[in-house]
């Protein structure tokens, strides 16, 4: 009868630990999934801005508050995007959205 408790005690401990790790795995995988969820929507939403004949975005400048047509980064940034400029970042965010202001 003891090594059938015991027994069943391991066994009881190896479902809980497959089960932790099941959950654990699927919190992961849902996080990734929702990632490229947003990397998509940022993409598609990068992608659908009006370019001009050399294939540049044709956006409003938040900074100059200027027409300006630019090439993207692999981040869906202009290549005039200063890091940490409130208005470079906001322009960024607007492009990332898709209410970036266009000509």
């Amino acid at each position: 009868m003891a090594d059938r408790d015991r027994l069943e005690r391991i066994l009881r401990a190896n479902i809980e630990r497959a089960g932790s790790q099941y959950a654990e795995l699927r919190q992961s995988a849902e996080g990734q999934l929702e990632e490229a969820r947003e990397a998509y929507r940022v993409a598609r939403n990068a992608r659908q801005l009006p370019t001009d004949e050399a294939g540049r975005a044709k956006i409003v400048c938040r900074r100059y508050t200027e027409r300006r047509a630019t090439k993207l980064d692999d981040e869906f940034r202009p290549a005039c995007y200063e890091a940490d400029h409130p208005d470079c970042e906001g322009c960024v965010e607007d492009i990332h959205d898709g209410r970036i202001e266009t000509w």
